[in-house]
């Protein structure tokens, strides 16, 4: 039974033992673009992939399944070399505590995306970034574009292009990256890791 198949399984929730950790040469590897339209299997694919997500940013079903939580996730990072992202990203509570209108500022699995625009301004997270499939802290601000606009398909097959700012355009160029095989803390200076650059953008 292939990675796939066996991920794709009715039975199966991804879990934390379906991530391969960086070594893995799949995390390395340019990852290929999903035939269009969709086989059902990379369909299902991406929503076990967003359901593992939900999981993780769960706090019950976290603990239960003993899970990281996570804001993306891509398919080389479950051993498969294809270009599909889902990616995650809650809303937070206003000042007061309240909950958001809108539970999630991004959710969405992307096929075969791709950063068709930047700009000039360069940002990062001010606490620096992690990976499910790193089990370890790297120091240093990744260096990536405060702003992107992303072409992708949906799951029906449909074209999209959306711009992001802010936490949202890194949360998808984290995941684009693997795709590419870049890891994040590839984008850290490794000689002036937390030097902020002339107009540098930090996110807290």
């Amino acid at each position: 039974m292939s990675v796939i198949e066996r991920l794709t399984k009715a039975s199966h929730l991804i879990d934390m033992d379906d991530i391969i950790r960086e070594g893995n040469p799949t995390l390395r590897q340019v990852a290929e673009e999903v035939p269009l339209p969709l086989s059902d299997q990379d369909i299902l694919l991406g929503e076990k992939m967003m359901q593992f997500l939900k999981h993780s940013q769960d706090p019950v079903m976290a603990e239960k399944m003993g899970l990281r939580g996570g804001v993306g996730l891509a398919a080389p990072q479950l051993d498969i070399s294809r270009r599909i992202i889902a990616v995650l990203v809650p809303n937070p509570e206003d000042p007061d505590g309240n909950p958001p209108k809108e539970a999630y500022a991004l959710q969405e699995v992307m096929y075969n995306p791709k950063i068709v625009a930047h700009s000039v301004q360069e940002a990062a997270v001010e606490g620096g970034e992690g990976c499910l499939s790193v089990d370890r802290e790297v120091a240093g601000y990744v260096v990536r574009h405060a702003r992107v606009t992303v072409d992708y398909f949906d799951k029906f097959g449909e074209k999209h292009r959306i711009k992001l700012k802010g936490f949202n355009a890194i949360v998808v160029q984290h995941e684009i990256d693997h795709i590419n095989g870049i890891m994040f803390y590839d984008r850290i200076d490794p000689e002036h890791p937390l030097a902020v650059k002339d107009g540098m953008l930090i996110i807290e």
